[in-house]
């Protein structure tokens, strides 16, 4: 189905929770947080997913796209324990960690717009108008996303260090 291998199905399938995982915590705490059972969970997804497309894959961007997101991933979550980052510890892990969604994002968009419906995809080819608007759609979600988040970080970081009178 879909012209997915079983080592296909794998991918998809021990990647797709982190999706789900990614929206909750933005949603909820307007980050990725990695000290929480859920930012652990999609530690775990990340990892399965990141690690398979080298079994899959059969662009060489896509092991690219790979190599990009785990290195993220393990940044973002190592990068919390650097303590001579202090407060910048935070913006970083909220970064790197954004952007892994947006990595994750971006080849299951293109995947499922190539793939769906079976035998007549929404997009036939990468160069497709609905293909590329969504791209660009996920895009200005980044940067709006993240300048949300940073913006968000700054104004309770200033909040926190700001003795009250």
């Amino acid at each position: 189905m879909f012209g997915i291998s079983p080592l296909g199905w794998l991918h998809t399938l021990g990647s797709l929770p982190a999706i789900p995982l990614a929206i909750w915590m933005l949603v909820r705490h307007g980050r990725i947080v990695p000290q929480s059972k859920a930012g652990a969970a999609y530690f775990v997804f990340m990892l399965i997913g990141g690690l398979t497309v080298f079994l899959v894959a059969k662009q060489p961007v896509s092991n690219v796209i790979a190599a990009a997101t785990l290195a993220l991933l393990v940044a973002g979550f190592a990068v919390g324990r650097i303590s001579v980052l202090g407060r910048a510890a935070r913006y970083f892990e909220t970064i790197f960690l954004t952007v892994t969604v947006f990595l994750l994002l971006v080849p299951s968009v293109s995947e499922t717009l190539r793939r769906v419906p079976d035998g007549n995809p929404i997009a036939a080819d990468p160069g497709s108008p609905i293909l590329l608007g969504a791209l660009g759609t996920l895009t200005v979600m980044l940067i709006l996303g993240l300048t949300a988040q940073i913006l968000y970080l700054r104004r309770t970081t200033r909040q926190v260090s700001t003795p009250r009178a």
